[in-house]
């Protein structure tokens, strides 16, 4: 038997939603180009991330990190909260 590898993904997040108790709606926004206009394209992803305190409010930048399902939706953990910024309207 070896070692095991911890092969666990860490992502940067901005929270957008605390309504419900010890999860978090996270956002991840990507910036491809558009293969035949060449013009910037954003694309959003949104994670459910479990926050055991409630520490982390709207608009908090997040590090959050894959760990095992925690529920039907919930595959990440908010691992600490890097800053906070105002969401735009």
């Amino acid at each position: 038997m070896g070692t095991r590898v911890n092969r666990r993904r860490f992502l940067t997040a901005t929270v957008v939603s605390d309504k419900m108790d010890k999860t978090r709606v996270v956002q991840i926004q990507k910036t491809n180009k558009h293969p035949k206009y060449v013009k910037p394209v954003r694309r959003f992803v949104r994670y459910k991330a479990h926050d055991e305190k409630n520490a982390a409010k709207i608009g908090d930048v997040v590090r959050i990190m894959e760990t095992r399902p925690l529920s039907k939706d919930k595959r990440w953990i908010i691992q600490e909260i890097l800053g906070s910024t105002a969401l735009r309207a």
